[in-house]
């Protein structure tokens, strides 16, 4: 080999055959950072540890509050610093999710969260840390103890969910939240004193991050992808005008360290290895291979049909410990590989076996061949939707579990077949037995169908009151369904026998009903409850006037007097309601399945039924054919009798928001100790009282060391309470009647004191763990039994010996020596474990199943032997039995395995509900699989991929996967899922996935710049395009570069084009409905603002999916709708995914993270605004407010003290542009447009695609001409298909927007193309009548014939379609945006967008194919001719009428752009020679330090108000 080397190099020095060689690599590097300032590390920690619990939160706090003193000088010191406090907290596997988490930054925008908090209150001036009380805020000590004593004067603080609140057993206490920076000398004196005033119940301390002294720096994100595309030359598109010299920021940062690894069949980084004598010749050598193969000739068709299979072949060829990186490197650079490529043979079993594989993707995972999927542990990860974010939270949780279950000594190959058990807690499908003569029931036609209501007033002595959700309960259901329902209700009513029908309306309403339905028709019943006055209480006399109008020959007082014989049913309905306990009045009941409260809006009913009763078609057609119903069999019975069917429904039961304890700890602690239970952490106290406990069992009882029986019990049962009070008895006496019915049940008992611990209060509580500790099994569960009555307790106060009450068999002396024993250290920790652990207040009573925290119960709140019943029957349903089947393979003895199910069960349900975990089982992977194998003895994560290595997801999942793989100890297999016969490069596109596992540090120790995407070595002949592929709610917009993104080509570059981006904004998405129709309110807007600054941004909710989204960046803000028609037609009903309590009516929305953040509000119309419309024609949008604050736009013109212009009499003109070479045609555009009107013109630019010196100009520009602007932002909505390219996007832009684009107020807007010239005033077009039409387009010229072979519209397809009409262009357009918005234009155009887009071949011109493709849903205002000509398909004779001259592509000739514009426009030069002198004259100010003046607005800071409008 190195001879072979010298060899190559001999010749180096020879220009003609080593001159490429000689040239200088071109590279391309992407930075992107946040909008707010660099965040430390130690807060970015402290928030990934309360993250995992608050009591490793506080404990880092602890750790690390003097860490400043203890640091060395170094960034690398200080991090390691970190790392090893974190470490104490933390196992291996969490730690490295700590690196990455740090490395990704994932928690500085959860800081800064806190930071914009207190920039709200806002600091007291001079103070490095402060304090709140109740709104008072000070950093003087001294005035602590005054603030303290009047807080309760005042409202205590919203909390917000993300608060870091320390454990504190006094509620009621003041609320004092700390601002302050943990590891400063300020934070430790202040965190000390709350400390101790927390630790004396004094005060409830919160902890907020507070910079005093933010950095200058800001935050380098990773996490993203940014593409490098080449692009299409057939239409000269790129600008002659030269990049002014200068330095890039990134330019310096390329080092000779950077090469990728394999080129031309050569591993570059192992030669260095091997041959480091030979590092100069290597470079030399590799510079020479790229170039060479970077010349990227055009392959031939029949190169390119093997490419996927041959690329696959290459990566498999490698050494496992490679493959990764080789296919990483072919992916992402495939273009200049392809050629080398396609010389590699590809062996016939490896394309055996992928075909094989591929008959396995389809059938079990539906992938088609080049599709890709990713699973961790069994969980998918779709590669489209999810980002690092939502990947680094799959790991986490993953990872806890894992962990957890290795901490309870479960092999590793165990876990992983424990980890596929779906104990997800299923939405509630439970139903109570309807079966009781307290169900009046109407027989009129019986179709399996069993439903009915609840009816009445549960508060004894009130007036019954008929309300609106009861008349919807009956008269929709009866009126609707009676055909093929069976049909009940239940009335619950007053049950005093003191009381009757001639004084209490429910009474009266119930004596009706049963008089109708015993003597003259069940039917009539019914009818006569739609007869009932409703919106209101009812008053008896509203019963009676029915009764006297349908039945006026009956005495009145006979049926609802003293003397009724009608009031059956009154006192069983009562019972039966609160036996069932299915909750608040009304209640509806679809086959003894309560329906949900919002189910029973009128609107919901209807249809929630008819769905219920299809599906229940669905089920008795299954059970007739399978014989397990026929005609002898009672319906009713048989519904009843399903498994789903429990006597009594307990919605604390049924609750899928769940709380579980964390039993994964594995100790010999036990409470008995109780000066060293005190010290241990939360998760060593939950073991130390499950190793502590003696279980009651139905066969007896079973202990750490024996059992009576080799039964598994799946169910344990802690029952909480304060066994010397009734209701702690009561708990425990149903828990023990329950438990002797099941043999799948234990029982344990945790004792909570009302009153402090002492012998003399506690009689029962010793006895009970006296028995248990003395006692044979039977004997002490039959005298806890005892114990647990009413009588015994009241004996044993009143002064009974307890021997009195021992039990057969029983050892009394042994049980009297533990029972008079002075020691109650079980009582102190069990008090201590329910106060500190439990978060109970004395003597307050809970229940805890497999770990679940069921309570605490209210006073009085009822929790029988039947609620025990349906609690065992969803542990056993969702994951009992799964897991004591696993556990049975174990092969452990009884009780160590019931209390692994247990512990089991509460580490699997408490994670986060998802998709169920898919079990992928393949043909093979001996020949076409990369196969990485985990480090033995330790837990791994199982990470298997599907992947076409010629595919963008292989260029995004290859170094998704080698960080996995450096990260966590993983047993990866990448499946190979080629596509065979490709007829085109199957990527043309170079691709960079920033990430990286950890933080890194320069050579002298301190942190590198940051994350960046490096494009080195790449072709200088192609021109190239930019693209970030960014999470779905990141805003990124270009801040600094010299050069056209747009259009990179790097023979004119010097060296290196750095481009930076900035997160600009964080997305807030939301989904909106009116709750009275169901259906979204078009029109409606919201605001998000702070409450010193109410509106900051404003958006339009549109009909599609009712969808809004708004942007800002972290911090709490406040949603509320806008002010004008919104706000006057509309009121908030509810909300859902925000963090403000239900009642409130402003809604607070924290963005804390990167993740997307969605949420759901409902609303309604106020009652007197019920036939008000937001979009009506008479009416306009008050332009008080936001947009008020925006009339002069980001620009100089007209100032705030001149009368406001009409909006009609403003041009409001739409343009897009990308690139340099479009926006000087934007600019020549604009000035043509300016030149020929004297009307006020507002231009509005998109945003997203603009460079950062357009936007730098563009203030100067519109201060010099007197112009009004404004950049609109948008993020394509994830649920509307994507666009992959640039140009397309920009299309979609131009269309699919245009109703939720601009603020109400603009009634008509103009789109003009950036490549036009305008030679009218547009006030003619803006003036247009459209004829009713919500948008008018000029047609395509037809007059010059030689380009009718081009004229694509005139035949197939498009003929038929448009039928004679015509086909028009989309380069200039006139949009009526009331009557646009009127007719859901836009709704409509994004639903067609949808269906046919996700077709390739359609839409190959989406901005002019939709409308057109519309033209019969959405018609089109043809525009006279001479709006706008087009050299391209218009004669030269109808150029001297044309009012805008358009720029077309020229298909016949290709004629560049710029070329174009000097010949076919006369005056195109001298606007560009005019806009050229204003641009220098700009440059020169710039230079001088004299252009602040016209700076846009927006770069102020993102709490400041922002004075640009935000698209949706």
């Amino acid at each position: 080999m190195e001879a072979c080397i010298n060899i190559r190099l001999k010749h180096q020095a020879c220009p003609c055959q080593f001159e490429l060689a000689c040239r200088d690599s071109k590279a391309v590097t992407t930075t992107l950072t946040t909008k707010w300032p660099s965040t430390p590390l130690l807060l970015e920690a402290s928030e990934f540890l309360a993250e995992e619990s608050q009591d490793k939160f506080w404990d880092f706090v602890e750790a690390n509050q003097n860490i400043e003193s203890d640091r060395d000088d170094t960034d690398l010191a200080y991090y390691d610093l970190i790392l090893k406090r974190a470490s104490v907290l933390l196992s291996p596997v969490q730690l490295n999710l700590l690196k990455l988490a740090l490395s990704l930054r994932a928690y500085s925008s959860t800081v800064h969260s806190f930071q914009q908090i207190a920039s709200n209150e806002p600091p007291p001036p001079g103070c490095k840390a402060f304090f709140n009380i109740h709104g008072q805020t000070s950093c003087d000590t001294e005035r602590l103890k005054v603030m303290l004593d009047n807080a309760v004067e005042r409202p205590k603080p919203y909390l917000f969910k993300g608060d870091h609140k320390f454990p504190s057993a006094n509620p009621d206490a003041p609320v004092v939240i700390l601002y302050a920076e943990l590891g400063t000398k300020e934070f430790t004196r202040f965190h000390q004193l709350m400390l101790a005033k927390a630790n004396k119940d004094l005060i409830t301390y919160v902890l907020r991050h507070f910079l005093s002294n933010p950095s200058k720096g800001r935050v380098h994100l990773s996490g993203y992808g940014v593409e490098l595309a080449i692009k299409n030359q057939e239409y000269k598109a790129k600008d002659d005008t030269q990049v002014q010299a200068g330095a890039d920021v990134n330019a310096t940062v390329i080092g000779e360290n950077d090469p990728v690894d394999e080129v031309q069949g050569f591993l570059f980084g192992k030669l260095k290895t091997i041959y480091p004598e030979l590092k100069e010749q290597l470079k030399e050598l590799r510079k020479h291979l790229i170039e060479s193969t970077n010349e990227m000739a055009p392959l031939k068709v029949w190169q390119m049909q093997d490419l996927s299979f041959q690329t696959a072949a290459r990566i498999l060829a490698a050494p496992s410990v490679d493959a990764l990186n080789v296919m990483r490197d072919l992916s992402q650079n495939f273009p200049t590989k392809a050629r080398s490529i396609t010389k590699t043979v590809v062996n016939s079993e490896i394309r055996k076996e992928i075909e094989e594989n591929q008959k396995h993707f389809k059938g079990t995972l539906g992938l088609q061949p080049g599709d890709s999927a990713l699973f961790i542990n069994g969980l998918h990860i779709d590669l489209d939707v999810q980002d690092i974010f939502s990947v680094f939270d799959v790991l986490r949780n993953e990872a806890r579990v894992m962990e957890g279950l290795r901490s309870l000594l479960i092999d590793t190959p165990y876990i992983h077949d424990i980890l596929k058990l779906n104990v997800q807690p299923s939405d509630s499908d439970y139903a109570v037995d309807i079966r009781n003569p307290a169900v009046n029931v109407s027989y009129v036609f019986f179709f399996f169908v069993c439903l009915f209501c609840f009816l009445g007033e549960r508060i004894e002595n009130k007036p019954f009151f008929f309300s609106f959700s009861i008349i919807v309960c009956l008269s929709l259901v009866i009126s609707v369904f009676l055909s093929v329902c069976r049909i009940g209700v239940v009335f619950v009513v007053n049950d005093s026998d003191e009381v009757d029908g001639m004084q209490d309306a429910g009474v009266a309403l119930l004596r009706a009903f049963n008089y109708i339905s015993d003597d003259v028709d069940s039917q009539m019943s019914f009818d006569m409850l739609n007869r009932v006055p409703s919106g209101g209480k009812l008053k008896v006399e509203e019963t009676d006037g029915v009764l006297e109008k349908r039945y006026p020959y009956v005495e009145i007082s006979s049926i609802l007097g003293p003397d009724s014989a009608y009031d059956n049913n009154r006192k069983e309905g009562k019972a039966y309601y609160e036996q069932t306990g299915v909750g608040p009045l009304p209640v509806v009941l679809y086959n003894g399945m309560p329906l949900q409260r919002e189910q029973l809006d009128p609107d919901e009913l209807e249809t929630v039924v008819m769905h219920k009763i299809l599906e229940t078609t669905s089920f008795f057609q299954r059970t007739v054919y399978l014989g397990e119903l026929n005609s002898d069999h009672d319906v009713v019975d048989f519904i009843m009798n399903q498994p789903n069917v429990v006597p009594r429904i307990n919605s604390r039961v049924l609750s899928t928001n769940r709380n579980y304890l964390d039993l994964s700890a594995t100790n010999n602690h036990f409470i008995d100790e109780y000066a060293r239970f005190l010290f241990l952490d939360t998760k060593d106290k939950n073991a130390a009282v499950a190793n502590s406990f003696n279980y009651m069992t139905k066969k007896g009882m079973s202990t750490r060391d024996a059992s009576d029986d080799g039964i598994i019990r799946p169910v344990t049962f802690w029952v909480v309470g304060d066994f010397d009070q009734p209701s702690g008895r009561q708990l425990l006496y149903d828990a023990i009647r329950h438990m002797k019915t099941s043999n799948n049940v234990r029982l344990g008992v945790i004792n909570n004191p009302s009153e402090n611990t002492s012998n003399e209060k506690s009689l029962i509580a010793r006895a009970i763990w006296a028995a248990m500790q003395t006692q044979t099994a039977n004997n002490a569960k039959n005298f806890i039994t005892k114990m647990a009555k009413e009588e015994t307790a009241q004996a044993l106060y009143g002064g009974s010996d307890i021997a009195e009450f021992a039990v057969g068999g029983m050892d009394v002396p042994l049980f009297k020596s533990a029972y008079e024993s002075p020691n109650v250290n079980f009582l102190l920790a069990h008090s201590a474990y329910c106060r500190d652990v439990l978060k109970l207040q004395k003597g307050q009573r809970a229940v805890i199943s497999n770990g679940r925290i069921i309570g605490p119960l209210e006073e009085g709140e009822v929790f029988n032997q039947d609620d025990f019943l349906l609690l065992e029957s969803i542990i056993l349903k969702t994951s009992g039995e799964r897991i004591k089947a696993k556990i049975q393979q174990l092969g452990m003895v009884e009780d160590r395995a019931s209390d692994l199910v247990m512990k089991v069960d509460a580490l699997l349900s408490s994670q986060p509900k998802g998709e169920a975990r898919i079990e992928h089982t393949f043909a093979e992977d001996r020949y076409s699989a990369v196969k990485i194998r985990p480090k033995e003895e330790e837990v791994y994560f199982d990470v298997v991929a599907v992947v076409d290595p010629v595919t963008r997801d292989a260029q995004k999942l290859a170094p998704l996967l080698l960080v996995l793989k450096q990260l966590v100890n993983v047993n990866l297999r990448v499946f190979m899922n080629c596509q065979s016969k490709l007829s085109d490069l199957p990527l043309k596109s170079f691709y960079r996935y920033v990430l990286e596992p950890e933080v890194s540090f320069m050579a002298d120790s301190s942190f590198a710049p940051g994350p960046m995407a490096k494009f080195l070595d790449m072709p200088q002949s192609l021109l190239f395009t930019l693209n970030l592929n960014t999470p779905e709610s990141w805003m990124v917009e270009s801040v600094h570069t010299r050069y056209d993104l747009d259009n990179i080509y790097l023979e004119e570059v010097d060296s290196v084009v750095a481009a930076e981006y900035e997160l600009e904004y964080l997305l807030l998405e939301g989904h909106c409905f009116d709750v009275t129709t169901g259906q979204p309110p078009r029109g409606l807007q919201f605001t998000l603002g702070s409450a010193s600054d109410p509106v900051i941004v404003d958006t339009i909710v549109m009909a599609n999916l009712g969808y809004f989204q708004l942007k800002a960046n972290p911090g709490a803000w406040i949603l509320r709708l806008r002010k004008g028609r919104s706000d006057d037609i509309y009121k908030i009903y509810s909300h859902d995914g925000t963090d403000s309590p239900a009642e409130a009516d402003d809604l607070i929305v924290v963005l804390n993270n990167f993740k997307s953040k969605i949420i759901k509000v409902k609303v309604q119309k106020k009652p007197d605004m019920m036939k008000e419309e937001l979009l009506s024609d008479d009416t306009h949008e008050n332009d008080s407010g936001f947009w008020t604050s925006i009339t002069r736009g980001l620009t100089g013109g007209s100032k705030p003290e001149e009368p406001k212009q009409e909006k009609d009499d403003v041009i409001n003109i739409f343009s897009v542009a990308s690139g340099h070479l479009y926006e000087r045609f934007l600019r020549i555009m604009m000035l043509s447009v300016l030149k020929h009107t004297k009307t006020p013109v507002k231009f509005w630019f998109l945003k997203n695609y603009l460079s950062p010196t357009f936007k730098e100009f563009i203030p100067y520009m519109a201060e010099k001409y007197g112009f009004q602007y404004e950049l609109v932002q948008y993020k394509w909505p994830r649920w509307l298909h994507q666009q992959t390219e640039k140009q397309r996007i920009i299309w979609g832009y131009k269309i699919l927007f245009l109703d939720v684009l601009f603020p109400l107020a603009v009634d008509k807007i103009l789109f003009v193309d950036a490549d036009q010239i305008v030679r009218t005033d547009l006030k003619e077009l803006r003036d247009f009548d459209l004829e009713g039409a919500p948008y008018g387009y000029t047609p395509f010229c037809e007059s010059r014939r030689e380009m009718d072979g081009y004229r694509f519209w005139k035949s197939g397809y498009w003929a038929s379609h448009l039928a004679g009409r015509k086909y028009h262009i989309s380069a200039l357009y006139v949009v009526d945006l009331k009557k646009f918005r009127k007719i859901a234009a836009g709704d409509r155009l994004r639903g067609q967008y949808q269906g046919l887009s996700q077709d390739p071949n359609s839409l190959s011109n989406l901005d002019q194919d939709l409308p057109n493709n519309m033209i019969h849903q959405v018609p089109i205002k043809s525009l006279p001719q001479e709006w706008l000509w087009c050299e391209t398909w218009c004669d030269d004779a109808s150029k001297k009428k044309a009012k805008t001259i358009d720029l077309c592509n020229n298909p016949q000739t290709k004629e560049p752009k710029l070329q174009a514009a000097v010949r076919i426009v006369a005056e195109w030069s001298d606007y560009d020679q005019e806009i050229k002198r204003i641009y220098n004259n700009f440059l020169e100010e710039k230079e001088r330090g004299t252009t602040d003046s016209y700076q846009q607005t927006d770069k102020k800071h993102p709490e400041e108000t922002m004075n640009f409008f935000m698209i949706i």
